[in-house]
């Protein structure tokens, strides 16, 4: 399967991205459209900050456009399969791929909602090298969840550096725990039948759900 280390050798962590998502609705179910300017461009801030959602959604005949970024990687790799030519489209200065579509439920949840699973459609496989420095929740059931981006939308100043100074700043959920650790192995965090589980905390960083399928394939442990 092709992965990013062809357009970025020295991989991933830390490249910046943004995202928008297109908001529908269906038979009482909400689903969004994510796109991802990844690989397209650096997600330049004065034409991320150019971007307006209510023109985006109006044009595109949403029925909400949110605004998903600026964003940086804190993983390594990401493995895909193929499925096809890129659907590409502009927004604004920035042109995007089709990345995603994420299950919004029965609800359509209110911007910025945290410590709330979001299943999302998409087969690719997250990689973490050995050696490289995870983030983590812990929820009160056991289910960890590593964090796969942090963003700049609520604390512009937030830098790989920092992240391990949320286990102070946090206001986690009772049960909830935030940790940091260096792994030795290399940590694959892969889809479920195609669905990854993901949760935000309230800065927006992003977490995947690490589900049995991964620990299987990392040999029974990270």
């Amino acid at each position: 399967m092709p992965s990013t280390d062809d357009l970025f050798p020295n991989g991933l962590r830390d490249v910046p991205y943004g995202e928008v998502l297109l908001v529908s609705e269906s038979d009482g179910t909400y689903t969004a459209e994510v796109w991802n300017t990844l690989g397209l461009n650096d997600c330049p801030r004065e034409a991320w900050d150019a971007l307006d959602a209510t023109a985006i959604a109006a044009e595109r005949g949403a029925l909400v456009a949110r605004l998903n970024g600026p964003r940086r990687w804190t993983l390594d790799t990401i493995v895909t399969e193929p499925k096809g030519e890129r659907r590409l489209s502009r927004f604004g200065e920035l042109d995007m791929f089709l990345a995603a579509t994420v299950d919004l439920g029965a609800s359509l949840p209110a911007p910025g909602v945290a410590y709330e699973e979001r299943r999302v459609a998409r087969d690719t496989v997250f990689r973490f090298a050995a050696g490289a420095t995870i983030h983590q929740l812990t929820a009160p059931n056991g289910e960890r969840y590593v964090m796969q981006a942090y963003s700049h939308a609520v604390d512009a100043t937030q830098g790989l550096d920092t992240l391990a100074a949320l286990a102070d700043r946090l206001a986690l959920p009772p049960g909830w725990a935030f940790t940091t650790r260096t792994i030795e192995q290399r940590l694959d965090l892969l889809s479920t039948d195609g669905v990854a589980t993901v949760v935000q905390d309230e800065l927006q960083n992003t977490y995947q759900r690490i589900d049995a399928v991964s620990v299987a394939a990392m040999g029974g442990g990270d």
